[in-house]
């Protein structure tokens, strides 16, 4: 990697809270640069695998997470300063408030000088977002600032009144930075279900919905920026000190990996770690009953296992073929979803009860709260892997967890590692390129 600077607009976009619309205005914003001919790419703060399916369809480019802790300050530098080299915007989706986690999305803004564009919910308020869009600017003496963009406005006067309260806050209306508003429309809604929003590859009008936030957008001072408006956010970003080169402990093994609507939860970020490995990388699809393809290891990742019961205990083909790999000893990964898929049954929040494939001895039983949040770290005998845990399930098993991960907050509760035959499985997800020789491993690679 050359040690020449890149430098490219950057904006981070905020808000106080979740649920204010900030993957609604990035990727309705990433969709009107695009539509322009301008080369976007678009990141998301925090560990999430929904959100990023939104900004990839509305970018046309994958999606990374960065997180301080998560992804760790080199790997996040290498990141921006690739993104910088190859783009000519840069946007980054906040997680939950500005200022919330450890580390927040304003440490992240701090560190690399990053404007700030907050997003505030003015629904249901028309001062107080002054307020709120002032206290955000100054709580954090010498944070980078673009500006606040008022969304679900309910009329023009609406939003003309909002705009009067952002200009009475003490420093006024051009230091606060007036960016706009959007209006409360149904088909700029993003729908929802438990654990975020609904996949974008399941909603046939999925882009249609990003252009019709992108044409309000358009409407806004936000979106009638030019390129010289764009250049006063550029950020400069150094060139990273060089990795360590990965080793090649997959070379010449392959890994088949899970991939549809049950089995959605992959970070673009492991599937390269994997490939940095020397593995080659295959799909399937058990919703489809598809056979297992000839592979060395399988990774079954998170997602919406408990929404597809019916098709994946119909999945018989593909449970043969897996039970078939699980007996001549070849390593499966299942985290989370995949987990569960595993297990003998699953008991929906309905009470309605599904046989699942049967391979890791337990019973699953969904809740309508969440049963657990949160960072974690695993040590494994080869290194630690970091991740986090996000589930509105709990598991009943005889098996005793041959490890626990150990949660990043103290408050935090650490999640079980099973080990039953080749097969390692937990509600944890990893981050593979936090330690990509324990990710080798987990693949059943000899490590010294």
């Amino acid at each position: 990697m050359p040690n020449v600077p890149a430098r490219c607009p950057t904006l981070l976009i905020a808000a106080p809270a979740s649920g204010q619309g900030k993957t609604t205005v990035t990727a309705g914003l990433a969709r009107l640069l695009v539509r322009r001919g301008w080369r976007v790419r678009v990141f998301k703060c925090g560990p999430d695998f929904l959100d990023p399916q939104w900004l990839a369809l509305a970018s046309g480019q994958p999606v990374d997470n960065l997180d301080l802790w998560l992804n760790g300050e080199q790997d996040v530098a290498a990141r921006l300063y690739a993104a910088a080299a190859a783009n000519d915007v840069i946007l980054i989706e906040g997680v939950m408030g500005l200022f919330d986690g450890e580390p927040s999305a304003a440490d992240l803004a701090m560190r690399w000088r990053i404007p700030v564009l907050a997003v505030v919910d003015a629904g249901a308020m028309v001062g107080t977002v002054g307020a709120l869009a002032y206290g955000l600017r100054h709580y954090r003496p010498g944070l980078p600032w673009a500006g606040v963009l008022a969304n679900r406005v309910a009329s023009d006067g609406h939003a003309v009144m909002v705009q009067g309260a952002v200009a009475s806050a003490p420093d006024g209306a051009q230091a606060a930075g007036w960016l706009g508003a959007l209006p409360r429309q149904e088909a700029f809604a993003l729908p929802e279900r438990h654990l975020g929003l609904t996949a974008a590859a399941e909603l046939p009008d999925a882009l249609a919905r990003l252009d019709a936030v992108a044409d309000a957008l358009a409407q806004t001072p936000l979106g009638q920026r030019d390129a010289a408006d764009w250049a006063a956010w550029c950020v400069t970003l150094g060139a990273p000190p060089a990795a360590e080169p990965v080793p090649p402990l997959l070379r010449g093994r392959t890994v088949a990996v899970a991939r549809d609507a049950a089995f959605g939860f992959l970070y673009p970020a492991n599937l390269q770690t994997l490939a940095d490995l020397g593995a080659e990388v295959v799909f399937f699809s058990p919703l489809a009953n598809e056979a297992l393809p000839p592979c060395d290891a399988v990774w079954l990742p998170g997602g919406y296992p408990e929404l597809h019961a019916p098709a994946l205990a119909a999945a018989t083909h593909t449970r043969a073929t897996l039970a078939a790999h699980v007996r001549a000893g070849r390593p499966v990964w299942a985290e989370c979803g995949g987990m569960l898929a595993l297990c003998d049954d699953i008991t929906l929040t309905d009470g309605t009860q599904w046989p699942l494939w049967g391979l890791l001895p337990g019973r699953v039983r969904m809740q309508p709260q969440l049963a657990a949040l949160g960072a974690q770290s695993w040590a494994t005998p080869h290194g630690v892997l970091r991740g986090h845990t996000f589930h509105y399930s709990t598991l009943q098993t005889a098996l005793a967890p041959a490890a626990h991960t150990r949660p990043a907050r103290g408050f935090g509760r650490a999640e079980a590692v099973f080990r039953h035959g080749s097969i390692h499985a937990s509600y944890f997800h990893a981050w593979f390129a936090s330690s990509p020789t324990a990710t080798a491993w987990l693949f059943g690679a000899e490590v010294e």
